[in-house]
């Protein structure tokens, strides 16, 4: 082999690894893009952790029986007083309007028992009064046990957003064919708590926001009237 073709076939090989190198690094450079894109998924707490910021005082539930700690989530349960609708007194729901006319607060005493009719619309609250830190977002969930008998608890507010603090509004709905009976105390639900990217920069309560619920301690009519306040 003349000098030529040892040059020629020194080339080639140092071009080889060359390659080889570029591949490699472009391997590391994926894996760590992707490692950066785990870490901004939303992470649920587990039950440890839960309790750790339960300790911390950074997630408030109150009142809370640690046996109500489940895997992913925490139990909850209904508090006595309820918001009933009542059909009589407008001929339709106008958004624009102020709603409080439409209900009538009742409270539920020990072992009293409220029917709920297939296709009745209630409101509740949750037992507890929650707070959440400005780098979680808590959702509510029903209970698989009650939701194989048709008792829906929320129809779209199962989002609790970064900074909230009260007692929830529960959205109660009989989707069976027979009455379900509510009562004070039972377990209703459960929260579980995700963790963000980062904390929000605008937590619920925020001036800037106008929450409407912030600090809420009974079951709450509908606000959305103020929206178009704020756009008038």
């Amino acid at each position: 082999m003349n000098s030529t073709s040892k040059l020629i076939e020194a080339s080639s090989h140092a071009f080889t690894i060359s390659q080889c190198c570029a591949t490699y690094l472009a391997l590391i450079q994926s894996l760590l893009t992707k490692l950066i894109r785990i870490e901004d998924v939303k992470v649920v707490l587990s039950d440890r952790t839960i309790k750790e910021e339960l300790a911390k005082g950074r997630i408030v539930i109150d009142p809370l029986d640690p046996q109500d700690i489940q895997p992913a989530s925490v139990d909850l349960s209904m508090d006595h007083r309820l918001l009933i609708f009542r059909n009589t007194r407008r001929p339709y729901i106008d958004l624009r309007n102020k709603m409080e006319d439409l209900t009538d607060m009742i409270e539920l005493e020990e072992n009293q028992g409220f029917f709920l009719h297939p296709g009745e619309f209630v409101l509740a609250s949750t037992r507890e009064h929650i707070e959440v830190p400005d780098d979680l977002v808590a959702r509510l969930e029903g209970k698989s046990s009650l939701g194989r008998i048709g008792l829906v608890i929320h129809s779209t507010a199962g989002y609790v957003d970064p900074g909230w603090k009260g007692n929830l509004t529960l959205e109660l709905t009989n989707i069976a064919r027979l009455p379900i009976t509510l009562y004070k105390g039972m377990k209703i639900g459960q929260i579980s708590f995700l963790r963000l990217s980062t904390p929000a920069e605008r937590i619920y309560g925020s001036t800037s926001l106008g929450s409407k619920y912030q600090g809420q301690t009974l079951p709450t009519a509908s606000r959305y009237y103020q929206n178009f306040d704020r756009n008038s």
